[in-house]
């Protein structure tokens, strides 16, 4: 016994030992907090919803982010585990669904998936059934103009085109939207495996886009926009508007060109092979799909409900485009073995002078 012990009364000893016992009790009969790991785009799950879900559920969400579908998958692939929700694109979804890289969906513990758009379910042949996917948001990228510099212009992608505007625009560093723009203003199919239409595409993206532009940029387009070094650029209408000042709006129009099948992008909702807790990540789908919280979804980022029927009604700001802005959009597919063809092209445009 120690010297502390020794001048304890008895009376006061079983007193320090009892308190001290029923602490580590304390201790050890607490349960752990129960974590969700969700990895998903940079800022696409508001902070108030994710609270939200924390308080309602009493557990912690772990947010880790990527910036690309090739930057997940690649992470995926070398091993990382311990995610229980991932948020891919539908080419992707595709592909990992090939690869048995998912788990099924147990779309009875997901009441909420009732609220999903049919004209979308219409477009995810991919997984028909949503039994290893449930979207979780449809849109596609578009342009944004300068009105007070380019007063005069069309809405479609030939303003690319235009050398008076040499150097003070932008497309995205993305070979899918690029290509598939240039496709899809060619009147091609924006997932075409055939090698005549993509040189065709590949020699307008080379030949009359790249000339006038400043670089492809995936990241710093919407802050040089918004400080007016880029005046037209190739991007998604929620990193623009986030960067500019309430008196920039009236001088910007956003556009998603009208009359060509531009690349769509469907992001859905998986739950990964080995996930740890799929019960709570099932618990997170059915929580966003909720009409109000999914409303909050889309006024942080100002969408509009182009997957959920319900979620319209809740919404408080305009949206930045409408639904109706999608409808000659097509979705974006795995390409298979001709993703290589794709990349050969790209990786021209990218690196060739």
């Amino acid at each position: 016994m120690n010297r502390f012990y020794k001048y304890l009364s008895a009376g006061m000893l079983w007193s320090v030992l009892i308190f001290g016992g029923a602490i580590a009790f304390s201790a050890c009969s607490k349960k752990p907090e129960k974590v969700l790991h969700l990895y998903n785009w940079t800022y696409y799950t508001p902070d108030s919803v994710i609270k939200a879900f924390e308080e309602k559920y009493q557990v912690k969400v772990v947010y880790d982010d990527f910036a690309s579908n090739e930057d997940m998958f690649a992470k995926l692939m070398a091993g990382s585990k311990g995610y229980d929700l991932i948020v891919p694109s539908a080419d992707y979804v595709s592909i990992m669904i090939k690869l048995n890289m998912l788990e099924h969906i147990n779309v009875s513990k997901i009441p909420n998936i009732r609220y999903i758009r049919q004209s979308v379910r219409d477009r995810i042949g991919y997984d028909p059934a949503m039994a290893f996917s449930v979207p979780y948001y449809m849109g596609a990228a578009g342009i944004a103009v300068n009105t007070k510099e380019i007063p005069d212009y069309e809405q479609n992608w030939h303003i690319f085109e235009r050398e008076d505007l040499k150097n003070r625009m932008t497309m995205m560093d993305d070979m899918r939207e690029v290509l598939g723009a240039a496709l899809a203003v060619s009147g091609y199919d924006i997932n075409t495996a055939n090698p005549v239409e993509l040189e065709h595409a590949y020699r307008l993206v080379q030949e009359k886009w790249k000339p006038n532009l400043v670089k492809f940029d995936a990241d710093g387009f919407a802050k040089s926009f918004a400080s007016g070094d880029f005046l037209a650029v190739h991007g998604y209408a929620e990193s623009v508007f986030a960067e500019l000042q309430e008196d920039q709006l009236q001088y910007v129009d956003f556009f998603i060109p009208k009359g060509v099948y531009s690349a769509l992008y469907i992001d859905s909702f998986c739950i990964p092979k080995g996930a740890p807790n799929p019960d709570l990540a099932h618990a997170f789908i059915n929580f966003m799909l909720e009409p109000a919280v999914y409303a909050q979804f889309l006024d942080e980022f100002g969408f509009p409900a182009s997957i959920h029927t319900e979620a319209e009604k809740y919404q408080t700001r305009q949206p930045h485009y409408t639904v109706d802005d999608l409808k000659d959009c097509v979705l974006k597919q795995d390409l298979g073995e001709n993703l290589e063809t794709y990349t050969g092209f790209w990786q021209s445009i990218r690196f060739t002078p």
